[in-house]
């Protein structure tokens, strides 16, 4: 018997088909219809979105799931829990350093939990290097065939200027994007909070922004000289910004990201030295934030994306030097964006649905972030104006490693549809007939 799905009366926003207005939204067995006939009405599933959003499912390239290594953080199951709850139906994951995603055998392991355990999509990506090492290329062909989006060394950016130009090369032979976390790790060794007058007053080792304009910069230039597509992850200074924001005034063939934290929060969010506020790169000043927001707003920056990384509390409970790096942002990011962009009134709501869904989607070609019909009925429902509070005991992650913790705020993601059918309700996870929990 088919399942039809029927959301009825809400505003409808879809960025990819310059759609908004109230109206409904028809499935059938998982993919978007146009209509409905009368039969299939009566045999719908009927939800009424009077006074919520309705959109596209949310789209994040840039999520760490742990799995295979390191499960006492996160594992795939309860990570697609948390991006459901946070209305992400589609996630891309990092390679896990513990067991880095350098072979073929490792990337079949990830997509058999991922069809076993999986509430939303989940794409894998592949090592740029064997061991994320920065030596040795990986087999970027044997890792395209098993299945990856794109490939990357993660948190670990390639050093060794010639083995990056050898790696992008590579992969644009397999069509694969390159995406690199922007470091020169001979700026940052012992670095654990951004350079500035806050690491002065803290007495913490300062983390320079040159660190993460040079990388970006040798990006540009190997893009430039490869014609390589290479993405540049969790952008967070103003230099960054402005060269990139001028290679694409040349047509040089790279894209990049920023993540709500670094939208959201400062240095000065360092103060106290709570660990839940240290991340890799590490928060900037509010000048760099301005930067970011205007980045994003004239299109210099691509899409929003979480950069979702889980740590267990006795990890993080420890002096800030020797805390691990890293932020949970799946179940808050939608409140946090709307709080910078939308409530602020920086932008419009559909531009933010845009870097959420349709943008990141395109950058990995996904073919999700779209509510045209025959598109993958992936759905988010939420209220931009609902006010919440963070409630830590409520994740759906394991870990708990979040900024927000105890703060107000507004914006709550109400449903979740993968493929049609019902997979958050608000409060909690809602397994398909499909999958055992």
């Amino acid at each position: 018997m088919s399942i039809i799905t029927w959301i009825t009366g809400g505003r409808v926003i879809d960025p990819a088909n310059n759609r908004d207005a109230i109206g409904d939204i028809y499935a059938v067995d998982g993919k978007i219809v146009p209509s409905l006939s009368d039969k299939e009405k009566k045999q719908a599933q009927k939800i009424k979105a009077e006074g919520l959003i309705v959109c596209p499912g949310f789209v994040d390239i840039h999520t760490h799931l742990c799995e295979p290594g390191d499960t006492h953080r996160e594992t795939i199951q309860t990570g697609t829990w948390a991006a459901a709850a946070g209305g992400f139906t589609t996630v891309v994951c990092m390679p896990n350093a513990n067991q880095p995603s350098d072979n073929a055998g490792t990337i079949q392991q990830i997509n058999d939990a991922v069809e076993r355990d999986a509430l939303v999509n989940v794409f894998p990506t592949g090592a740029l290097t064997i061991g994320m090492k920065g030596n040795e290329l990986a087999p970027a062909g044997s890792l395209q065939r098993s299945g990856i989006v794109a490939i990357t060394d993660s948190y670990r950016s390639v050093q060794k200027n010639e083995i990056m130009r050898r790696a992008v090369e590579y992969a644009s032979m397999f069509n694969l994007v390159v995406m690199d976390h922007c470091q020169d790790q001979t700026l940052t060794e012992g670095s654990v909070m951004n350079e500035g007058i806050w690491s002065l007053r803290l007495g913490l080792r300062g983390w320079p922004s040159a660190a993460e304009d040079i990388i970006v910069s040798r990006n540009v230039i190997l893009s430039t000289y490869t014609r390589a597509h290479i993405h540049l992850q969790q952008i967070s200074t103003s230099n960054a910004v402005e060269i990139i924001r001028r290679a694409k005034q040349r047509n040089v063939n790279i894209s990049a990201e920023v993540t709500p934290h670094h939208l959201h929060l400062s240095d000065e969010c360092v103060k106290n030295y709570d660990t839940n506020f240290k991340t890799n790169p590490p928060l900037r000043t509010p000048e760099d934030q301005a930067a970011l927001i205007e980045g994003l707003l004239d299109g210099t920056l691509d899409c929003i994306s979480t950069d979702h990384m889980p740590h267990t509390d006795y990890e993080k409970n420890v002096e800030y030097d020797l805390a691990p790096f890293g932020v949970i942002g799946l179940e808050t990011s939608l409140a946090v964006c709307l709080k910078v962009l939308v409530h602020s009134k920086k932008c419009a709501l559909s531009q933010l649905i845009k870097l959420l869904t349709y943008n990141p989607s395109n950058l990995l070609k996904l073919g999700k972030g779209t509510l045209s019909s025959s598109a993958d009925a992936d759905i988010t429902l939420f209220d931009p104006d609902e006010e919440w509070v963070v409630d830590p005991d409520k994740f759906q992650s394991r870990s708990r490693n979040s900024p927000w913790i105890g703060k107000l705020l507004r914006g709550k993601v109400k449903q979740t549809f993968i493929a049609g059918q019902k997979v958050w309700d608000g409060d909690s996870v809602i397994l398909p007939e499909n999958l055992n929990g």
